[in-house]
């Protein structure tokens, strides 16, 4: 018998999962900071760069994009290269690959602290970036088909097919929701407005959770999990119907963000429907996942890499049974735009994704670096502070969530907002965002104690070892995962044969995933993009003056979305305390829209008019001058910024490209009508008191843009 060595690259799967950890100190850094600007204000230490709004998307990027990122890398290299039992098909394409990643991640933390941003959750890069994203996803994708060719594997193991699901669908999603027109390197806007882009947004967000926080992730522990316990998956059947299940009804899930809002009935309805069904083939992949444990229980009292996987896969089961729950209307409508939301994104996120890649850390680079991990206590230490530190971090968002609900809707015997300002409300929360804080300071701390820890295991690397313990190290390295034998054909098995057979074609495998990851969002985009009479209009509804267009560019850059949000629900609580609720036609001609996902502060669809200019000019410079209790950091560099007039122009230009109705000499005159807007709000502030204000700075703009929010509808009946 002919034999032949294969030997795998291995150095980029150590690269990989290197940056995964200090990446990981990053993103949970910016987070814990985050939980201490809302402790305290004063953490905002008056610089715009690490303001909250602008510091909340650099740590999601941070943790999801380069944090999970690289560990689903590391992962997916280190075991499509066993499962096919071939090298990756290009060294160099798996190098660009990596190098082409951290440079994305590099920029993205240089430009969102600089308010360079789309203000889109998720995919807040600007378009250079974006093109930088699908030009490296597009590589690893030849990369790893191109192994898929070359296999000398025939069989495609189950974690091959949730691979491929995720380059597939993730490729999709990114191209689809960051269309958009160029206005220079560092502004673009969306081709998709307001009912429309908030829709595609969604179909993005939320399959982006899917298809790169899940579906790869899962993959794995199809193949990581039994390699620890050392056991077969539990059931194969059960592992295709989890796989085409998950990616054919997770696609349709999106508008549950929407729920309430002004998106169209039919769409919310969908996406509430498809969402229920979801946790069928969650559960099911929970089951299979914790089932494949059966006779490894014991391993948990001693093996830190077990109680990690065993604890992530119970997060992922519970947020997927959370998940479906809160895309109940009248679930939703309690938890929708509260910390309730934060808890339950962050139990995925530091539960299910962060613990399954601590579990693939300590398994994976004691193996890369030929030793032993240098210390189990150390490691159990470890998932005992993670996981007191999820635990406390969760609880006290929960609490916080349905506590910020009850308050909005609390009314008196007379039938009164019990909490009618948003002061009386926030200082209710300072205990629980505190406690958060402390939560974040615990998981933290486990982290610093997996970098000494595995710090320690690299310094022993290749020295610890005799002869016999390296040859079953490498008999580990090289070995490919256990797996269940491909069963003999009889009745009962008959209905899996089919899949077995499609197995051996990755083409029809990948066309078929191709078909069911895309059926979703072309039978929900389709009837709200394509046929634009699905998306009602208002007549007095008008685009945004030049002034008023470069103030809400400002907003966008400032990040003021991540706090308040620009939709009035069509709930009592909120039409009393806000005003009229918020309609699909006046959103017609905002790209991109800014309903929000959460309420720091009040919602400001109805602002315009209600305050005068002086109040939001000491809100913004001072925001406890107006709101003793607020929460809001100082917005002073407004008062030095200065707004180029002659830089409109070309924005409202690619604006009217997308179809909004600026005509030629609009644009023209741009500069000279922001200017004489401008000089009516400094003339109305300087008779208010306020010195040496200048039309040009920002803060003029941001007025403009804040004085206009829904005041079009006002006498509309």
């Amino acid at each position: 018998m002919n034999h032949e060595i294969v030997r795998y690259d291995d150095a980029i799967v150590r690269k990989f999962a290197i940056v995964t950890i200090i990446w990981g100190v990053v993103g949970m850094l910016a987070g814990l900071w985050l939980a201490l600007e809302l402790a305290s204000h004063e953490f905002n230490l008056g610089l715009e760069w690490i303001s909250f709004g602008r510091l909340r998307p650099l740590h999601t990027n941070a943790v999801i994009f380069a944090f999970v990122g690289n560990a689903m890398f590391a992962g997916i290299y280190y075991s499509t290269q066993r499962l096919l039992k071939t090298r990756m098909a290009s060294d160099t394409l798996s190098s660009i690959n990596f190098w082409g990643w951290q440079a994305i991640i590099v920029a993205a933390a240089v430009t969102l602290p600089l308010g360079i941003t789309t203000s889109k959750e998720y995919a807040e890069l600007e378009w250079p970036i974006d093109i930088g994203i699908a030009l490296i996803w597009v590589v690893f994708g030849i990369n790893f088909f191109m192994t898929l060719v070359q296999r000398r594997e025939k069989h495609l193991y189950v974690a091959i097919w949730f691979y491929i699901a995720s380059i597939i669908a993730v490729a999709l999603l990114h191209i689809v929701n960051s269309l958009a027109v160029p206005v220079g390197l560092d502004k673009s806007y969306s081709v998709f407005a307001g009912v429309q882009d908030a829709l595609v947004q969604w179909w993005y967000g939320h399959n982006a959770v899917a298809f790169f926080l899940t579906t790869p992730f899962l993959g794995l522990m199809y193949y990581f999990v039994p390699k620890a316990a050392k056991r077969p998956v539990y059931s194969y059947r059960l592992s295709i119907i989890h796989f085409w299940a998950l990616v054919f009804l997770y696609i349709w899930a999106g508008p549950h963000h929407l729920l309430n809002s002004a998106l169209p009935d039919w769409a919310q309805s969908l996406g509430t429907v498809f969402s229920i069904m979801l946790i069928a083939p969650s559960w099911g992949g929970m089951i299979n996942g914790l089932l494949t444990l059966r006779g490894a229980w014991d391993t948990l009292r001693t093996d830190p890499v077990m109680k990690f996987f065993v604890a992530a896969i119970t997060f992922y089961g519970m947020a997927t049974f959370e998940g479906p729950m809160m895309s109940l209307k009248s679930v939703n409508s309690l938890s929708h735009y509260t910390n309730w939301t934060i808890a339950h994104v962050h139990a995925g996120g530091l539960g299910w994704n962060g613990f399954f890649t601590f579990g693939l850390l300590y398994w994976l680079l004691p193996r890369l670096w030929r030793t032993q991990l240098h210390s189990i206590k150390l490691a159990t230490a470890h998932f005992w502070f993670g996981l007191a530190g999820i635990g406390l971090y969760v609880f006290s968002m929960w609490v916080a969530g349905v506590t910020e609900g009850l308050m909005w809707k609390e009314f008196d015997a007379d039938g009164r907002l019990v909490y009618g300002a948003w002061d009386e409300m926030v200082p209710s929360l300072f205990p629980l965002y505190a406690a958060r804080a402390g939560g974040g300071v615990l998981y933290l701390v486990g982290v610093t104690i997996m970098c000494v820890n595995l710090l320690k295991t690299w310094q022993t690397r290749g020295s610890a070892l005799d002869t016999k313990n390296a040859e079953e190290l490498q008999q580990a390295m090289d070995e490919t995962v256990v797996e269940l034998p491909v069963p003999e054909k009889t009745a009962h098995d008959e209905g899996e044969a089919w899949h077995r057979r499609l197995e051996g074609k990755p083409l029809a495998f990948t066309l078929w995933v191709v078909v069911a990851v895309a059926a979703g969002g072309i039978l929900e985009l389709i009837p709200t993009i394509a046929i634009r009479s699905n998306v009602p209009t208002i007549a007095s509804v008008q685009p945004y003056t030049p002034l008023e267009q470069a103030g809400r560019d400002l907003y966008i850059r400032e990040g003021c979305s991540n706090c308040h949000s620009q939709m009035v629900r069509p709930f009592r609580e909120e039409t009393i305390r806000y005003g009229e609720y918020s309609k699909a036609g006046e959103y017609v001609y905002d790209r991109p829209f800014l309903w929000g996902s959460r309420r720091i502060g009040p919602d400001l669809h109805r602002v315009g008019q209600k305050y005068p200019h002086l109040w939001h000019y000491n809100h913004l410079v001072d925001p406890r001058s107006t709101s003793p209790a607020s929460l809001m950091p100082e917005y002073d560099h407004l008062l030095v910024g200065e707004v180029d007039f002659a830089a409109i122009a070309p924005k409202l230009e690619a604006l009217a490209t997308l179809g909004v109705p600026y005509s030629v000499s609009d644009i023209g005159d741009s500069a000279g009508a922001a200017r004489a807007q401008a000089d009516t709000i400094v003339t109305e502030l300087e008779a208010a008191g306020v010195e040496g204000l200048q039309a040009e700075h920002e803060i003029v703009a941001l007025i403009a843009y804040l004085q206009r929010l829904g005041t079009d509808i006002k006498g509309e009946k």
